[in-house]
């Protein structure tokens, strides 16, 4: 009997699940790093308000280097702070797609909304690039100067 509850179990989590679907990066000193820069950001952002963002801004600081940076969206999707794509800055970006359809950025608020934090698998060009890569962003819930929202920074794997 419990041969078969385990079986079944299984067998449900398999047909939920795509086969190599993950729900975060694989272990690396990459995403550990993210996740400690979001959590610190995080931080500052709640004493700080929007005040926080002028540092973020810094090109090759511990807030932006490379190809990582931190983001903020308002809880309406409204992108407040993005310095690697600064036109994104003050548009919506509920319901974008990633070049293989996946509504991504409605995921990243989810995420923020229902777990708090965790990471996001999606397609996103690299910064001065045109071509998408995957990339995995670690997002986590914030409140902005009283207002909910989220911040995030991610990296390419490749």
């Amino acid at each position: 009997m419990l041969k078969v509850v385990i079986l079944t179990v299984l067998a449900a989590i398999t047909m939920t699940r795509p086969v190599g679907a993950q729900e975060s990066p694989p272990t690396s000193e990459q995403a550990k790093r993210i996740e400690a820069m979001v959590t610190k950001a995080a931080a500052l952002v709640e004493a700080q308000g929007k005040a926080a963002f002028a540092q973020f801004r810094v090109r090759d600081s511990e807030w932006w280097f490379g190809n990582t940076y931190l983001f903020v969206y308002d809880n309406e999707y409204n992108v407040l702070l993005n310095p690697a794509f600064p036109q994104r800055e003050g548009t919506n970006v509920r319901g974008d797609k990633d070049a293989n359809g996946k509504l991504f950025q409605d995921e990243i608020m989810n995420t923020a909304r229902t777990k708090g934090a965790g990471w996001v698998e999606y397609m996103f060009p690299k910064p001065g690039q045109m071509q998408p890569s995957k990339k995995w962003s670690y997002v986590k819930a914030v409140t902005i100067d009283g207002s909910p929202g989220l911040i995030a920074a991610g990296f390419y794997p490749e």
